[in-house]
């Protein structure tokens, strides 16, 4: 099921298949603001409620899922690369530093709405170049930026590519701010929940929350966060940073984020491809019910970083003519 409707005055595209259901605001950065395993009583993403409506369009990174362009944060809002400047506004007056970019609530515009027998696809894209300025500005260079969303009995499969119009190479850092239920099931709260995240190692932050010179083993509150879990809400605030490293699920490895429930059972997989390098976990003080496992191909202020290795960092660049993509699965068991 494919249909078109109106979302508190916001176009939007609501989709179906098998036991899933989605929400798509293509106007909000092509945000998906809900996931439902429908079958199981599962709500996977935050959505926003109705009195949240007017936030969320202010604040459109803590619902759903939003793409960040870049991740996280560039200090001193500047970086350089191949001999040129690229300079950002100042969103953290505090830190002196720009945060998540503007791509989050830019619109898109739905290219391609098809459903066969196996599932729903939904194609949204957006241009940026000199008439469409907003990014461009600042990251100047044309480009179009491709969402793909794949529907099926098996959840969600959800794609992102970038090509580079322009002449010179490309800087390319992606992420979601991607807010997981916590509770995501009635008749339970978020003591009957873990986290479980395939990090490698902490990054410890500095005080303006840029990766330190610091990498320690997952210790302490985290000691667990890679097989048994941790609770994720409920239990003070979390903001921390990790490097991504395969763990072990069901016998297979995994790269990801499991929300579990672990007194029914139920799990939320959050798997991603080998494009994410690093994971920033944020739970926004920890005393709501929801917290964000974000993805992100390159580190905070990986720009900033290259006296370190691209592989740790996950710096990267799109040659011109080129085109660049990362890929997320979300489902529900």
């Amino acid at each position: 099921m494919i249909r078109r409707i109106d979302w508190y005055g916001m176009e939007a595209v609501e989709f179906s298949k098998g036991d899933y259901t989605a929400l798509l605001i293509p106007s909000m950065g092509a945000n998906l603001v809900r996931l439902a395993n429908t079958r199981l009583g599962i709500e996977i993403l935050r959505t926003p409620k109705p009195e949240e409506v007017e936030n969320f369009k202010v604040r459109p990174h803590v619902y759903g899922l939003p793409l960040l362009l870049p991740p996280n944060r560039i200090a001193g809002a500047h970086f350089e690369f191949e001999g040129r400047s690229y300079d950002f506004p100042v969103t953290i007056p505090a830190e002196g530093a720009y945060h998540h970019g503007v791509i989050k609530s830019q619109p898109f515009v739905v290219s391609k709405a098809i459903e066969s027998d196996d599932e729903v696809l939904i194609e949204a894209r957006f241009y940026s170049n000199a008439a469409n300025d907003v990014i461009f500005r600042h990251l100047p260079h044309e480009f179009k930026c491709k969402m793909i969303f794949r529907l099926s009995n098996a959840g969600l499969e959800h794609s992102v590519v970038f090509f580079n119009r322009s002449q010179s190479a490309m800087p390319i850092g992606v992420g979601y701010h991607t807010p997981l239920n916590v509770p995501f099931m009635a008749d339970s709260v978020g003591d009957d929940y873990r986290l479980v995240l395939s990090a490698g190692e902490r990054w410890l932050l500095t005080d303006q929350n840029l990766p330190s010179d610091t990498r320690t083993p997952l210790e302490g509150a985290f000691e667990h966060l890679a097989d048994e879990g941790v609770m994720p809400v409920g239990h003070g605030p979390i903001s921390a940073a990790f490097t991504l490293a395969p763990i072990e699920v069901d016998g297979k490895e995994y790269r990801g984020a499991i929300i579990r429930n672990v007194r029914n059972g139920h799990r939320v997989f959050y798997r991603v491809d080998e494009k994410t390098k690093y994971w920033t976990v944020w739970n926004n003080g920890g005393e709501v019910p929801w917290i964000c496992p974000e993805p992100m191909s390159w580190a905070t202020n990986a720009p900033n970083m290259r006296d370190l290795p691209d592989e740790l960092t996950g710096f990267a660049s799109i040659e011109p003519n080129g085109k660049w993509s990362m890929t997320t699965w979300l489902y529900a068991e």
